[in-house]
């Protein structure tokens, strides 16, 4: 299927890895330009000369921290007109509320919630003032399937989505989409790192967090390639008439209403 992205400009966050990195080559793919933005600066360097070999696009990196307002304000002056913003880089805590204290729950909040929030306002004026643009939210299912051993997330996703559907319910009156990702498990650094505390809570033994794998749908997580392509679509002209919405890509978990 032809998507017509084909020259437009795509800022994502969180691009130096995992879902941001494969989302960034699925919009190259695609003939789009890129804006990449994360704290790793080097990484971001090897995905610019990866990318641009690759497929041939303009690809600008912005290595910075991406919890401030004032980082966001900065990180949209710098890109200009984007057609299609990914919101991605996040990292709530994972655990229990007496594992999670007050420093780490306002960290992952001011990085996720307040960053896609922000970073949104930064770049949904312009996309007005043109008529035009999309934004997808990276969020996660368990905004939808709510789990106290990540109760941090759970909360943080689930803010994310009410104002993922509050801004998509109006924005299409003014030629922009917003939409939203639900993904639960996927193959990245950062699933190792919630699950082996998933690990710690079940039995008490990090080391055995692979063994969660046979509780997934299909014996696996979902591969970040899977959560790009969707990301991908939801922001092509193929998906024009969707806006306010959140596609989950769990395999099904939150739909059983259980927790991996």
């Amino acid at each position: 299927m032809k998507l017509d992205l084909e020259g437009k400009t795509v800022l994502v966050t969180g691009a130096s890895k995992g879902i941001g990195l494969a989302t960034a080559e699925a919009f190259a793919r695609e003939g789009c330009a890129l804006h990449l933005a994360a704290r790793d600066g080097e990484a971001l360097a090897r995905a610019r000369a990866t990318i641009g070999a690759a497929h041939g696009v303009p690809v600008e990196i912005h290595a910075m921290d991406l919890s401030t307002p004032e980082s966001m304000t900065e990180l949209a002056g710098r890109c200009g007109a984007v057609d299609v913003l990914v919101n991605n880089a996040g990292d709530i805590p994972a655990g229990p509320i007496d594992a999670v204290d007050a420093k780490a729950w306002r960290r992952g909040f001011d990085l996720k919630v307040f960053g896609y929030i922000d970073l949104t306002r930064a770049i949904y004026r312009g996309m007005v003032e043109r008529r035009t643009g999309v934004i997808v939210n990276d969020i996660g299912n368990s905004g939808e399937n709510w789990d106290a051993n990540y109760i941090a997330g759970s909360t943080g996703n689930a803010a994310l989505m009410s104002f993922t559907r509050a801004l998509g319910g109006v924005s299409l009156d003014h030629g922009v989409r917003v939409v939203g990702v639900n993904p639960g498990p996927v193959a990245t650094d950062r699933m190792v790192k919630l699950m082996k505390r998933r690990a710690v809570d079940t039995w008490g033994d990090e080391s055995r967090w692979q063994e969660l794998f046979k509780l997934y749908p299909g014996g696996r997580p979902a591969s970040a390639e899977e959560v790009a392509d969707l990301m991908v679509f939801l922001a092509s002209p193929r998906a024009g008439y969707i806006t306010g919405t959140i596609v989950t890509i769990d395999g099904g978990i939150a739909s059983r209403g259980s927790i991996i």
